[in-house]
C-alpha cells in the first residue's frame, strides 16, 4: 500500500559520515528490494545488509515506504549522473544520444535491480514512479531544445521526442542490459543511432 509521502526523504544528513550511512542503507535497500521485492523485504533485512543497528535506520527514514521512495529517486539520480558524465564530451546531440545509450546499457548491467525496483514502484509508490520519469523527460526535453537552438536537430515537438527516446532507452536496456546481454553496448547504440538520426524510411 502506498502513501502520499514525497519521493525525497526529509531527514537529510548534515555530515559526511551521516551521508555515507544513508547511502549504505540505500545500497542495502537496492539489493534487498531488488532480490525480494517491496512486500517481502523488512527494515531488519535492510539494516542487516547495511551492517547498521535497527535504530540507525530511523535516524534517516521513518518507514520502509519512505526508504523505497527515496531509493527510486536515488537510483534515478545515479542514472542521470552516470549518463551525463559519460556523454559530456559529445560533439553534438546525435553523438550525445549514442554515448548516452552506451552509458545507460552499461549502467543497467551493473545495477540489475534497477528495473525490478522502478517497475514495482508503479504499484507501490505510483507518484515516485511518475516523478522518476518526469525528471528524465524534463532534462531530455531541455537538452533537445538547446540542441535545436544550436542547429543540431530539426525543429519539432521535443516533449514527445523526449518521451519517445526515453521509451527506446528503457526497453533497449531491458532487452540487452538485463534479459540477454548478448551484444556490446556499442553494437546496440550503432543500431539505434541510425534510427534516431535518419528514421526508418528508405
Amino acid at each position: 500500500m502506498s502513501t502520499s509521502q514525497t519521493t525525497d526523504a526529509p531527514k537529510n544528513p548534515k555530515t559526511a559520515r551521516g551521508q555515507r550511512t544513508r547511502n549504505k542503507l540505500l545500497e542495502a535497500a537496492e539489493t534487498a528490494f531488488g532480490e525480494n521485492g517491496f512486500h517481502s523485504t523488512s527494515i531488519g533485512d535492510i539494516t542487516r545488509r547495511a551492517s547498521v543497528a535497527l535504530g540507525t535506520f530511523y535516524v534517516y527514514f521513518d518507514s520502509k515506504d519512505e526508504i523505497f521512495r527515496a531509493l527510486v529517486a536515488h537510483m534515478g539520480h545515479q542514472v542521470r549522473a552516470w549518463v551525463a558524465e559519460r556523454s559530456a564530451d559529445a560533439k553534438d546531440r546525435v553523438d550525445a544520444e549514442y554515448k548516452g545509450l552506451v552509458a545507460y546499457i552499461e549502467f543497467t548491467r551493473q545495477h540489475s535491480n534497477l528495473y525490478r525496483i522502478i517497475e514495482e514502484a508503479q504499484f507501490v509508490a505510483p507518484d515516485a514512479y511518475k516523478a522518476h520519469y518526469d525528471r528524465f523527460a524534463a532534462g531530455y526535453e531541455r537538452s533537445l531544445d538547446e540542441a535545436a537552438e544550436r542547429g543540431e536537430v530539426a525543429d519539432g515537438d521535443n516533449e514527445a521526442r523526449a518521451w519517445g527516446l526515453i521509451g527506446m532507452n528503457v526497453f533497449l536496456g531491458l532487452r540487452f542490459g538485463i534479459w540477454n546481454p548478448d551484444k556490446t553496448p556499442e553494437e546496440i547504440a550503432d543500431a539505434a543511432i541510425g534510427m534516431i538520426a535518419k528514421g526508418i524510411g528508405k
